[in-house]
C-alpha cells in the first residue's frame, strides 16, 4: 500500500515572515494639488491673498531684522548693507525690549485662562433654554463688534482716579488708581480685552457644543452625575478642539497687543508697564525711525508664539 503526501504548504501566521508591498509613489503633482487638482484653482485667490497679506511681510521683515535699514524718500536708492545678527544683539540686551515681553507674558496669564474659562461657562450657560436666551448671547457679542475707541472711553471713564470703582470702593480704592499704578495696569488691560473678545469666544464655544450629542447629558442625568460632574466629564472633553482653537487665538491676539495700551494707558504708561512688543515695535520703527530693529522684535515675537501656540496643541493632544 502506498501512501501519498499532499503538497500543500502550512501557511504562515498573519504579521510573521511577510513583507508589506511599498505604497505607490505619488506624483509630485498629487502631492501639490491633490486627486482633484482643480481645487487649487478655486482656493488660489485665498492663497493670493495670504501671500500678499502674510507671506510677504513676514518675509519683509525677516529680511529687514539682517540689514541696516531705513526709511528713505521715494525712488531714492540708499544701500542697506547686510549685518548679521546686530540688529537681534542690539534688541536682546535692551531692557526695554525684556519688560515688554514680560508685560505681555502677564497679559496672557491672566488673559488667556480668564477667556477661555469665562467663555466656556458662558457657552455652556447659553446653550440651555433660559429665559431671554437671545438677548444674552446679542449683549455678549456687541462688545466685540464695538469700536475699541467708545468702549475704552468707557472703561476710562469707570477706572479714573475719580471714576465710579473708586467711588463704589471708597477707601479701598488703590492709590495710584488703576490705569496709572505699575502693578495695576496691565491686569486691568487683560480684563478688558478678555471683556471685550468674550463674546467671539462664546460663539466658537457655542458652535461646538451644538455638535455634542443631547443623549449623553440625558444618560449621565440619569446616572445621577450632577452638573459639574457633567461639565467635567462630558462638555470639556467634547469640546476640546475648539478649546485648542481658543486658546492659540487668544494667544496671538494677546501677543498682538497694542489698542488698548496705547489708549488706555497713554503709550504704554505708567513708566513702560503696559509696553508691548507690538508698541515697542510701533515706538522704534516709526516714531524712532529704526524699523531694522522693529523688525527684529516682530521676528522673535512670532517665533516665540509659534512655539507656544505648538505646546499648546501637544498638551491639548496628550490629554
Amino acid at each position: 500500500m502506498s501512501s501519498t503526501t499532499s503538497d500543500v504548504r502550512p501557511r504562515r501566521p498573519a504579521g510573521r515572515g511577510t513583507t508589506k508591498s511599498p505604497a505607490p509613489r505619488r506624483s509630485w503633482r498629487v502631492r501639490l494639488g491633490g486627486h482633484q487638482p482643480i481645487g487649487m484653482l478655486f482656493v488660489s485667490p485665498y492663497l493670493l491673498y495670504l501671500a500678499a497679506i502674510f507671506v510677504y511681510p513676514l518675509g519683509f521683515a525677516v529680511w529687514m531684522s539682517f540689514h541696516d535699514y531705513f526709511f528713505a524718500a521715494p525712488g531714492v536708492q540708499v544701500d542697506r548693507p547686510f549685518v548679521g545678527l546686530d540688529n537681534y544683539t542690539t534688541v536682546l540686551t535692551d531692557p526695554d525690549v525684556w519688560r515688554s515681553f514680560l508685560n505681555i507674558a502677564v497679559f496672557l496669564v491672566i488673559n488667556v485662562p480668564l477667556t477661555t474659562v469665562g467663555s466656556l461657562v458662558l457657552a455652556n450657560a447659553l446653550n440651555k433654554k433660559l429665559p431671554f436666551r437671545s438677548f444674552f448671547r446679542t449683549a455678549y457679542y456687541i462688545p466685540y463688534i464695538t469700536a475699541s475707541v467708545a468702549v475704552v472711553g468707557v472703561w476710562l471713564f469707570l477706572f479714573n482716579s475719580d471714576g465710579l470703582v473708586n467711588q463704589a470702593l471708597g477707601p479701598l480704592a488703590p492709590g495710584p488708581s488703576w490705569l496709572v499704578n505699575s502693578h495695576l495696569a496691565m491686569p486691568v488691560v487683560a480684563v478688558f480685552v478678555a471683556w471685550k473678545q468674550l463674546g467671539f469666544f462664546v460663539v466658537l464655544y457655542l458652535s461646538a457644543l451644538q455638535n455634542v450629542p443631547q443623549e449623553l447629558y440625558e444618560s449621565a442625568a440619569l446616572d445621577g452625575a450632577g452638573r459639574l460632574r457633567i461639565f467635567r466629564s462630558i462638555t470639556v472633553p467634547a469640546v476640546r478642539p475648539a478649546t485648542l482653537l481658543v486658546l492659540i487665538l487668544a494667544t496671538i491676539t494677546g501677543a498682538n497687543l497694542f489698542t488698548e495700551p496705547y489708549l488706555l494707558t497713554s503709550g504704554g504708561g505708567p513708566d513702560g508697564a503696559t509696553t508691548s512688543p507690538v508698541l515697542l515695535m510701533y515706538q522704534r520703527g516709526l516714531q524712532q525711525g529704526h524699523p531694522d530693529e522693529a523688525a527684529a522684535i516682530g521676528v522673535i515675537l512670532v517665533v516665540l508664539i509659534t512655539a507656544v501656540s505648538l505646546g499648546y496643541r501637544r498638551l491639548v493632544e496628550r490629554d
